[in-house]
């Protein structure tokens, strides 16, 4: 059976008291929209369907979309749930009560296909992926295995299942003492299935950064970074290898990236400090140190670990 970590709302659930129509709802849309409210929701909701689109009232809108959320998903029917979450997330994307529906109704949206998935394909690859995934966010390290060991027994070649084995070894608590060599296996493995994965990549390098094996960890952070553009943390896993290899000039691209993509991390702007500082760029870091010196502010410690100092 697949278990899926949600907010569980049963569709009894969906039932609202009735609210006052907006005023200017005509007599139609009044009559459906206190069916709705009401729980009438097999007549109300094929007129909310065809009303939805024709309002040019945002209130009237708004209380159309969120009665058809709720009646579709006390009804059971996910496709017309979607239909009323798309005009919330496109017209209503900052309104907390349509945020807090839209989170619940996904939520349920995502247990019913699990559910669904566990009813008919329940020795299915997906369903042990799945499963596993569950049982990660639980913390039960060795049911997960089980699982993905399941997935990869079906198919050896599944992109994806031996990055999450290796990322759930290095995520253990109390790990065995050759876990590190073991993510690395797993990590070399995904790798030999799927070239592009930037994250075993990423964690390859982060396992060589650690060794302080730095030649490796340039080499791992770089192609991680190549595979994707938007990986903050390669760029600055990158740029921290290449500074402790006294390659300053190098360094400051790749940093310049990090602070671009995660300009909150205070990691981002302490590096390329360090870099600009050691390449002679006095006003480029006074500059980032300053950023970094805001940023940690009441920190208990101000320096990343393993960055490199100002001097």
């Amino acid at each position: 059976m697949v278990c899926v970590v949600g907010l569980g709302i049963l569709p009894a659930t969906w039932a609202q008291t009735a609210k006052k129509a907006p005023a200017e709802a005509g007599a139609s849309v009044q009559h459906d929209l206190s069916e709705a409210e009401h729980g009438h929701c097999a007549e109300a909701l094929p007129a909310l369907k065809r009303e939805i689109h024709k309002i040019d009232s945002r209130e009237l809108k708004r209380q159309v979309a969120m009665d058809g959320v709720r009646c579709a998903m006390s009804l059971n029917l996910p496709a017309d749930a979607g239909e009323f979450l798309g005009v919330l997330s496109r017209d209503f994307a900052n309104d907390p009560e349509a945020l807090y529906l839209m989170v619940h109704a996904y939520s349920d949206l995502s247990t019913q296909a699990a559910e669904q998935l566990a009813r008919t394909a329940p020795n299915s690859a997906e369903a042990h992926e799945l499963q596993a995934e569950a049982f990660e966010q639980q913390g039960k390290w060795d049911q997960a295995a089980k699982e993905y060991d399941a997935v990869l027994a079906q198919h050896p070649d599944a992109p994806g299942i031996h990055f999450r084995i290796g990322r759930l070894l290095l995520s253990r608590p109390n790990p065995d003492a050759d876990v590190v060599e073991r993510a690395r296996k797993e990590m070399l493995a995904e790798l030999k299935i799927d070239p592009s994965n930037a994250g075993a990549e990423y964690v390859l390098g982060e396992l060589a950064h650690q060794d302080q094996n730095w030649d490796e960890a340039i080499a791992h952070f770089s192609k991680a970074s190549s595979l994707d553009a938007g990986f903050g943390d390669a760029f600055l896993g990158l740029g921290e290898s290449l500074i402790a290899t006294k390659k300053f000039d190098q360094a400051i691209p790749p940093l310049e990236k990090a602070v671009q993509l995660e300009s909150a991390n205070p990691a981002t702007h302490y590096n390329l400090a360090t870099a600009y500082s050691r390449a002679g760029r006095k006003a480029d870091a006074d500059r980032e140190f300053a950023i970094h010196r805001q940023m940690t502010q009441g920190e208990n410690s101000s320096t990343p670990a393993g960055a490199a100092g100002p001097n």
